[in-house]
Order: C-alpha cells, then structure tokens, then sequence
C-alpha cells in the first residue's frame, strides 16, 4: 500500500488581503510532492480548523501581514485543542517581531517564517518535523 502524502492546510485568516506569499508557499510545497489545500482570503480561525479538520491535514501553515498574528495563532491553536485536532502542526510567516517569534513558539507554533525565506527552507522544515507526525 502507498504511503499517503502529507497534507498541509494554507490559510490565510483575519482582514489580510495580500495572499502572494502564501500562494507561493502553497506552489513549493505541492511541487515539492505535498498534498496542498489553500483556502484563499479573509478565512475566520473557526473556517481554518473546520477546514483542517475536515480535510484531515497534518499541518496548518498560516500566513499573516496584518499584525494579528498574536490574537489569530493563539485562538487557532485554542480551537484545535477544543476539537480534539491539537496534533496537526501549526507553523506560520509573515512581519512577526523577534519578541512575538519567541511567544508563539512558547504557545505551540512549530515554526514562523519572516520575509526573505527561501521556500526551500520551508519545504525542508515540512519534511523534517511534519512526516514525522504522519
């Protein structure tokens, strides 16, 4: 029987409407073998986990420019908990300040991504630490 490929939920939650990023992401990890389900803009963190939930993913990576990322991580990783889904890895990217790195890594988030990042290196990140959640 074929292993099943990882799959990752791309999400773009709150008022954010510049999606060029995640849609980037989205192209590497499906040309780099993943399973890749992007739910386009505007997405409430209640969509997001319904959607992970019900598309069964092993990963949420979430993209934030508005300056939310503390209030939109913190009540997705709270809503997965609530549902039972708190195995599905949570990493992210986006302008977060060094401080807040630290303090969403402290709350669950796997890994952020700042501007600039190779996409490889997120693709590297995602066979690293997420296969091994499967």
């Amino acid at each position: 029987m074929a292993e099943r490929k990882v799959r990752v939920l791309i999400a773009k939650p709150g008022l954010d409407g510049h999606d060029r990023g995640a849609k980037i992401v989205a192209r590497a990890l499906r040309d780099a073998g993943f399973e890749v389900i992007y739910t386009g803009l505007h997405q409430t963190p209640e969509q997001v986990v319904a959607t992970a939930i019900q598309e069964d993913v092993d990963a949420i990576g979430l993209s934030v420019l508005s300056g939310a990322h503390n209030h939109l991580f913190k009540q997705i990783l709270a809503l997965l908990k609530e549902k039972g889904a708190d195995d599905i890895v949570v990493f992210g990217g986006g302008v977060i300040p060094p401080d807040d790195v630290a303090a969403l890594k402290a709350l669950g988030v796997r890994e952020l991504f700042t501007p600039g990042t190779s996409t490889q290196d997120i693709v590297r990140f995602v066979r690293e630490h997420i296969r091994a959640a499967v």
